[in-house]
């Protein structure tokens, strides 16, 4: 007698079985799916500063000359995915671990429990124009081109007396009718007077004229010297106007290609010449370069991209090292100045530092 098994029914237990199988399997996928409190970084895309966009110069000047222009001056970026930007995957997360150009850290290295995303895209913005402001400063200092100076607030504390009165970007005029004209002064008024003195601000915001009263308090560091809770840097405007058409790029680390893209710009002769180079660093008005973050995804975005040079800020050349992609030339720069120097030797084909070994 035969028996067809296709046909017969499923017993209890191998029922049970399936089913527990098919929850089980559910449940992986869930989980692999669930996101975890970390970031993940990636290499980004890279914008030559001296070519377009979107069909736009991402360098506009106007109400003065310029020169023609070739090869690329790259600034890189680097591509976050979860934290406060979303969530990021348990698969995702291993995926990255095993990815030699991305890192993968715990979310409370990065950014605290209670920043949204809203929060991350509102600082990344005011960083990314911070440093344009400032890469146009570093590159009237060093064409030494003529400039207005004014006093801004660069950034306010949380949980401070100026917070929600003064706000980055603020153009301070004067401090109790006293014009301002140097960062210093602003410290040393604040400083001169006791615990709990209220100082009125004159600011301009968006254009406008308005005061702004802030009553200073214990610092937290020495409770015997008053503080108000805010950083103050200065802006350099030139006699001519300057836009940088970068828009969705946040951070402050592509001041030093800006300022050199728009050195390029203002000057005789071709920077790059026809050459691909890449760079990252923060830029202060007086040139300095200082080190950013996610070098590693930089190198390899800067590499992938067809970039055969590529300018580091000396504080990260530790970092740097074990991960620079083969067939790219690495070198450290503090100041605007090296960068020039640098791109200038090696488009003319002759050697330029490397990163020391570190040992």
């Amino acid at each position: 007698m035969s028996r067809n098994f296709l046909n017969t029914p499923m017993s209890k237990r191998a029922r049970v079985l399936f089913m527990s199988g098919v929850s089980l399997m559910v449940l992986i996928l869930i989980a692999l799916l669930l996101p975890v409190p970390f970031v993940r970084m990636s290499p980004g895309p890279t914008f030559n500063v001296i070519g377009e966009r979107d069909g736009k110069q991402m360098i506009e000047v106007s109400g003065t000359t310029t020169y023609p222009v070739t090869g690329d001056l790259r600034m890189v970026t680097v591509l976050e995915s979860g934290g406060p930007r979303g969530g990021l995957s348990f698969i995702t997360a291993i995926a990255s671990w095993f990815n030699s150009e991305d890192a993968v850290v715990p979310r409370e290295l990065v950014y605290p429990d209670d920043v949204s995303g809203d929060d991350v895209k509102s600082q990344q913005a005011a960083m990314f124009s911070s440093s344009e402001t400032d890469a146009v400063g570093a590159a009237m200092v060093y064409l030494d081109e003529p400039t207005t100076q004014t006093v801004i607030v660069a950034a306010v504390n949380s949980d401070a007396p100026a917070t929600g009165k003064l706000e980055p970007g603020d153009v301070i005029v004067a401090v109790n009718g006293a014009a301002i004209a140097e960062t210093k002064q602003v410290s040393a008024m604040i400083q001169a007077q006791p615990v709990g003195t209220t100082f009125r601000f004159t600011i301009e915001r968006n254009g406008k004229k308005q005061d702004v009263e802030v009553t200073s308090a214990a610092n937290p560091e020495n409770n015997k010297t008053p503080y108000i809770g805010i950083g103050v840097g200065v802006v350099l405007t030139p006699e001519f106007e300057v836009k940088f058409n970068v828009d969705g790029v946040g951070g402050p680390s592509a001041g030093l290609m800006l300022s050199m893209g728009l050195i390029d710009k203002l000057t005789p002769g071709d920077l790059a010449k026809g050459k691909d180079i890449a760079g990252t660093g923060t830029i202060r008005p007086d040139g300095t370069v200082g080190g950013i973050g996610g070098i590693r995804q930089k190198l390899a975005g800067a590499s992938t991209a067809g970039a055969k040079l590529f300018l580091v800020p000396a504080g990260n050349c530790k970092e740097a090292q074990g991960h620079i992609p083969e067939g790219l030339t690495v070198t450290p720069v503090k100041t605007l100045t090296d960068g020039i120097n640098a791109v200038e030797k090696w488009t003319a084909g002759l050697p330029v530092p490397a990163c020391p070994v570190q040992t």
